[in-house]
């Protein structure tokens, strides 16, 4: 049993910075990796950003160079550092963790925060 709880997202005009958590709590041994996706209205859900559980990263081409994905274990969370954001970054983001089961993996979402950004 894994819950996400994000928190982060805010009203914020371009060229801002925001930072998005995502903490885990329940069985966190078994997750696999981590990520974000957001989805921006009539639009579809696009992947953001992901980390595996060696630290291996991979960005969209829309935010290399702009934001930062990282997890810190100790705190069962996963971060989304975001710099110089713009105005097509507005989206409801949410977080999620892959869970290992015997057969297949499961993936576990988080409930989603809004981000803003105003020209």
């Amino acid at each position: 049993q894994v819950q996400l709880v994000e928190s982060g997202g805010a009203l914020v005009q371009a060229g801002g910075s925001l930072r998005l958590s995502c903490a885990a709590s329940g069985s966190t041994l078994s997750i696999n990796a981590m990520g974000w996706y957001r989805q921006a209205p009539g639009k579809q859900r696009e992947l953001v950003a992901d980390i595996s559980s060696g630290g291996s990263t991979n960005y969209a081409d829309s935010v290399k160079g702009r934001f930062t994905i990282s997890r810190d274990n100790a705190k069962n969370t996963v971060y989304l550092q975001m710099n110089s954001l713009k105005p097509e970054d507005t989206a409801v983001y949410y977080c999620y963790a892959d869970k290992l089961r015997v057969l297949t993996t499961t993936r576990i979402w988080g409930q989603g925060t809004q981000v803003t950004v105003s020209s």
